[in-house]
């Protein structure tokens, strides 16, 4: 549901953000239709992979130490805080031994995570978050309220919309850790050179936004997760 832009928090009142607000304005069908596929298609989902996820989380349990899943604070629509679910990929406390992002060869992800990792696996526990409300299937990567704070003002506006477990920027940037792997400072390099580059294409979504073109990410995304 589109607040009305005055009641909007602060931040994402500018006129930068004004212009896709009046752009999705003249979508609220759609919008409400992308809800309701997104609640049908997770349901359809969940059942259908409740086994395989299973026998996943039982791997990542036998091959190393530390909970089957990873639950991360996100920032999803007009700016709220969410904890994302993700299959755990890397060492318990990751997230205190380096940066929030990863890069090429990082020491911190186990064996299997590897494996996860490269075929998107570890995502299928955003399946529940798409249930719950806090994200949709495709939208704008939620980010780390760390990142969130650095944004510029028409980035805000893709906190306009749910954010998405694939997005054209999700597919662009598949290899994003290894465009980082020479880098000295991570997080510095990633909020100054990757970030503007993936919101161009998060921003792009917003002006084309449209069921059909909900539909087209993702089998995109399927084809490059499989084939790629």
């Amino acid at each position: 549901m589109l607040l009305p832009f005055e009641q909007l928090p602060e931040k994402l009142q500018n006129k930068a953000v004004k212009e896709y607000y009046d752009i999705l304005s003249k979508k609220r069908r759609s919008l409400a239709i992308k809800r309701i596929i997104d609640i049908t298609s997770s349901v359809i989902l969940l059942i259908l992979l409740i086994l395989p996820m299973i026998i996943l989380a039982i791997s990542i349990k036998l091959t190393s130490k530390g909970p089957v899943l990873y639950i991360q604070t996100r920032v999803t629509t007009y700016g709220k805080k969410f904890g994302i679910y993700k299959f755990r990929t890397m060492v318990v406390n990751a997230d205190k031994m380096g940066t929030l992002v990863t890069k090429g060869g990082d020491s911190r992800i186990t064996g299997i995570g590897h494996f996860l990792r490269k075929y998107r696996l570890d995502e299928l526990p955003q399946i529940i978050n798409v249930l719950k409300g806090d994200m949709s299937f495709v939208g704008t990567r939620p980010e780390v309220p760390a990142y969130v704070e650095k944004y510029s003002e028409n980035m805000y506006a893709t906190l306009l919309m749910p954010a998405g477990i694939t997005s054209l920027a999700s597919i662009k940037f598949k290899n994003e850790d290894r465009l980082l792997e020479t880098s000295t400072n991570v997080d510095e390099d990633y909020v100054k050179v990757i970030l503007p580059k993936k919101m161009r294409y998060n921003l792009l979504y917003l002006k084309t936004f449209g069921v059909r073109n909900d539909f087209y990410l993702m089998l995109k995304t399927v084809k490059e997760v499989l084939f790629h």
